[in-house]
């Protein structure tokens, strides 16, 4: 029951709010952003628990990362740190979220598919000592003191490779080429900690240094806002790129308007859904092989969500962080809205705009290095 652990679950973890740039002497402690699920750790001796960031446990899900966590931490310890899931040297989101699975049997299957790993950034507790007052620099300390002792002398042990330190540095030169090529593995950027700042549960006291780019795609849906008559105020436009066969895939929406935006863009593209079925390529009955389709029926959601098909003529711009999964793929979040673009023809709108960073080994981001491979 962690009945003998100074903190027990749930604890809100520490956040991080958005910063455009990387910046010098702000005394910040700087450690790669992990594509991952927030997990914290804790562990009373034969007891461990895994609770996500929201406070839910994650322990049927992770069968494989318990027990790497309960063979190579202390006996008495809370940790936080981020589930990730590898395929082919590159962290891979998808392969992670399938983990989020009721059958017990696909769970057991995934763990030896893909097993997790998992990744240490922070120590709240260790022994009896209740460490989230002690400033950033010390818990790292410490935390690295935790690993030199109980978890890196298991190398060679059948769970070596499983649980990991985070790197960290305060040099802003090398956080910078984190930032450029940590992103070969899959990386989402960089995390800033204060160095003399203590543990903030809840309270967005980190900065995120996050990818940032604009791609070009076609408007050739949108849904009205959940909270509107339809057809008074948009909720968010559907978009799609052309891939290299020349289907039109759903790459993902734009959202985040304001109220009086949503009824503008209403007005603005009624005219475009007269007509907006006709040969859809994401209306029923003309699914093509392969193709990236809106609304679909998955394990988040066991009815279809209801969208507006428009005739594909509208362009807009929007800016986004990646992507994710194999190729054709989507953006990993909602975009954001640029500006419309009426010079570009919307057969224009391909996949090959989109930026692919260089390769980089994970394992390499594991160890600190940024040498590229």
């Amino acid at each position: 029951m962690l009945v003998a652990l100074p903190l027990t679950p749930p604890v809100q973890p520490m956040l991080a709010k958005p910063a455009k740039s990387i910046p010098d002497g702000e005394g910040l402690v700087f450690e790669p952003k992990w594509d991952g699920f927030r997990c914290l750790v804790f562990r009373d001796g034969a007891e461990v628990t895994l609770q996500s960031r929201s406070g839910k446990p994650l322990n049927r899900y992770f069968p494989e990362a318990k027990a790497a966590l309960r063979e190579a931490l202390p006996d008495r310890v809370v940790m936080d740190g981020e589930l990730i899931v590898a395929v082919g040297g590159r962290l891979d989101f998808n392969a992670l979220s399938e983990r989020i699975h009721p059958a017990a049997s696909r769970v057991r299957l995934l763990a030896e598919q893909t097993p997790a790993r998992f990744v240490a950034f922070d120590l709240l507790a260790l022994g009896d000592d209740d460490l989230m007052a002690t400033p950033g620099v010390d818990r790292r300390r410490k935390l690295e003191d935790v690993f030199a002792d109980t978890v890196l002398p298991q190398v060679g042990a059948p769970l070596a490779g499983t649980v990991h330190l985070t790197p960290a540095t305060t040099d802003t030169d090398l956080a910078r080429q984190w930032f450029t090529i940590f992103e070969g593995a899959g990386l989402d950027g960089v995390i800033g900690k204060p160095a003399t700042g203590p543990y903030t549960p809840n309270k967005r006291t980190m900065l995120k240094f996050k990818h940032s780019r604009t791609a070009d795609c076609v408007v050739a849906g949108l849904r009205w806002h959940k909270d509107s008559v339809p057809g008074e105020a948009v909720g968010s436009l559907m978009l799609g790129l052309y891939d290299n066969s020349g289907a039109l895939n759903h790459v993902g929406v734009v959202g985040s308007f304001t109220v009086a935006r949503r009824r503008e863009l209403a007005t603005e593209l009624a005219d475009l859904i007269p007509g907006g079925a006709d040969g859809h390529p994401w209306t029923s009955g003309s699914e093509s092989e392969g193709t990236r389709m809106p609304g679909a029926v998955s394990r988040w959601r066991t009815t279809e969500q209801p969208w507006v098909p428009l005739r594909r003529e509208r362009v807009v711009e929007v800016a986004y962080e990646h992507t994710e999964g194999a190729y054709p793929s989507r953006f990993r979040h909602t975009a954001q809205f640029h500006r419309w673009r009426p010079d570009r023809d919307p057969s224009s709108c391909t996949y090959e705009q989109l930026d692919e960073p260089a390769r980089y080994d994970l394992d390499a981001v594991l160890r600190g290095e940024v040498k590229a491979r």
